[in-house]
């Protein structure tokens, strides 16, 4: 490791605080799926966002042990807990290191469709059908609709009771709004539909997103010390105002108490009780909501980048968690007490282009504070896309390091940035983006990454005892209490719950099971690289992190019971999808 630029190797250029602001970019994804989750969930959806983050907390405790055990290592948790599955089976580590990789590279994608939607209805705006120049339009062309025009004709086929008249202005209004729509707003290209995946959309969302992720890629291409110096300043003008955004209502009495009081179980029946759907409904909120309150992990993506790895990688996840379970607990709650139920599951809080204004609403200020809010959502979206390319692109890099994803990926540029890595991820997320490029393809890739994320962490929250057991030679900087570790095992299998019983709930049954395909990617890639490329052994420095004779992973001191974690957790997996069952 060196701390001079240029070396060829990642630059040690980070204090605890760098990595803290690196990871800042998590507390913005609340808005990714808070519409989302109240739809589903109803008037528990802030019970859920509180008791995700309080699990995510928990269970960081177990990661921030691991990270400090592999100083010398980048790309996260998932790359430090995978070590301790390589004596078990090496397909399983490579395959959390992949699970977590792309649960967290669509935040790009997801990103980028949220901001070009911002963008869009700043530059190209849709115009209401009361607006004036709707309303000249129509006056306008008004005398061309008959009875028997066909579309006035349609109207009244699919209005029962309407009226000629009021038929001819209800179509009139709509085609002034057409006409008077910006041509680039509806700009589509082209569309490809892959059967058993959904459709690509290139259209004008995709061409903003591409651009803004190509953007933050060139920001990234200075290395890790100019990346966190735009994070910290992104973080104070974003997360400040969405700081007072959670307290204002608060403290001006605008929360509505009836709002988050008197809470009515999701999909109850008459007499208000728990059915088997209301939980289940409460399960998928849990579900979809850990891919956001579990982010703060990625604050140990950068312990190769340290100054001070075991005095800093501690510091950096246990204050990013702090910093999350204010906004997760506040932003979800002050949202839900203001806006109520309806206000919540409106179609533009839902995909998240509504989120700004509400924002600014929240504030009580009028167009222009409402429009300082817009820009500040964007900014927010950046803060989330550059903090999930720093991280994902890591991961990346250290799986290729360790010999289980292709050599390109491990190579950095003269800043110590992961080059190779960052465009793989772009790459990728070009072709996200245009799936994601519509609100019902947005929540198909969030589906599906979060089954990766899910099983990520089960993983990962066993490796945490199998080091105890099995690498209990190596230093620890910081050592979790045993209770914790116990307790997080615990929650790996309330995780596995989740995703058996919540990966059906987003509008997608086969949700699960396209993530698990998806998943399983990684095998024949690892398959190549480990045994076609490597012959059969792990590079030198992955032995030498574990602390083991180049070649030798070491005694199974665990015995069996990694075996029976596997066995148990796809069991319950299983059992969840078959017992838990959408209402109706």
């Amino acid at each position: 490791m060196t701390t001079e630029q240029g070396s060829g190797q990642m630059v040690r250029a980070l204090s605890w605080k760098g990595a803290f602001w690196v990871a800042a970019g998590v507390p913005p994804l609340v808005l990714f799926s808070i519409g989302g989750i109240a739809g589903t969930v109803g008037q528990y959806a802030f019970v859920v966002w509180m008791l995700s983050m309080l699990m995510g907390f928990s269970q960081s405790f177990t990661y921030a042990e691991m990270a400090g055990m592999f100083g010398n290592k980048s790309g996260g948790t998932s790359v430090y807990g995978a070590t301790a599955w390589l004596r078990y089976g090496k397909l399983i580590a490579p395959l959390s290191v992949w699970c977590n990789w792309f649960a967290w590279s669509p935040v790009l994608s997801l990103g980028c469709a949220i901001a070009a939607g911002y963008i869009l209805n700043a530059l190209f705006p849709i115009p209401l059908a009361e607006s004036q120049q709707v309303l000249d339009w129509v006056a306008a062309n008004i005398a061309n609709y008959t009875a028997e025009t066909q579309s006035v004709v349609d109207y009244i086929a699919a209005n029962a009771g309407v009226t000629v008249d009021d038929a001819i202005k209800a179509v009139a209004a709509a085609d002034g709004v057409a006409a008077l729509t910006p041509w680039f707003r509806v700009y589509e290209a082209f569309a490809l539909t892959i059967p058993g995946l959904g459709t690509l959309h290139f259209n004008s969302t995709f061409i903003i997103g591409v651009v803004l992720m190509l953007v933050i890629l060139m920001i990234q291409e200075r290395g890790v010390a100019q990346t966190a110096n735009a994070q910290k300043w992104l973080a104070i003008i974003v997360l400040v105002p969405l700081l007072l955004v959670g307290l204002v209502p608060i403290f001006t009495g605008s929360i509505d108490w009836m709002n988050v009081t008197n809470l009515m179980p999701p999909a109850a029946s008459e007499s208000g009780d728990w059915t088997l759907g209301g939980w289940t409904l409460f399960l998928g909120g849990m579900y979809i909501a850990a891919w956001s309150t579990y982010g703060f992990e990625t604050a140990v993506c950068y312990t190769r980048e340290l100054k001070d790895p075991k005095r800093d990688t501690f510091r950096a996840i246990f204050y990013s968690g702090l910093l999350c379970t204010i906004f997760f607990f506040l932003i979800p709650f002050s949202f839900q007490g203001y806006l109520g139920q309806d206000g919540m599951t409106e179609a533009s809080i839902v995909e998240g282009t509504g989120v700004g204004e509400a924002l600014g609403n929240m504030m009580g200020g009028g167009p222009v504070v409402t429009q300082i809010f817009v820009i500040l959502m964007i900014m927010a979206l950046f803060l989330a896309i550059m903090t999930a390319m720093a991280g994902s692109s890591r991961t990346l890099y250290q799986g290729s390091r360790d010999g289980w994803l292709p050599i390109f990926l491990g190579k950095v540029n003269k800043h110590g940035a992961p080059r190779n890595a960052m465009w793989t991820d772009v790459a990728f997320n070009v072709f996200l983006l245009a799936l994601a490029s519509d609100a019902g393809g947005y929540f198909y890739v969030l589906a599906i990454s979060n089954v990766g994320y899910i099983l990520f962490n089960f993983l990962n929250l066993n490796a945490g005892w199998i080091h105890r057991i099995d690498s209990a030679h190596m230093e620890r900087p910081w050592k979790a209490p045993t209770w914790l570790i116990g307790l997080n095992t615990c929650l790996a299998f309330v995780n596995a719950l989740f995703l058996g019983a919540g990966a059906k709930v987003w509008g997608y049954e086969n949700a699960l099971w396209s993530g698990l395909i998806f998943a399983s990617f990684i095998f024949p890639v690892f398959w190549y690289r480990h045994y076609i490329v490597d012959g059969g052994k792990f590079p030198k420095e992955a032995y030498e992190d574990l602390g083991l004779p180049y070649g030798e992973l070491g005694a199974r001191k665990a015995g069996i019971r990694p075996y029976l974690a596997l066995v148990l957790g796809a069991a319950v997996v299983l059992w969840a999808n078959w017992f838990f069952v959408l209402p109706g």
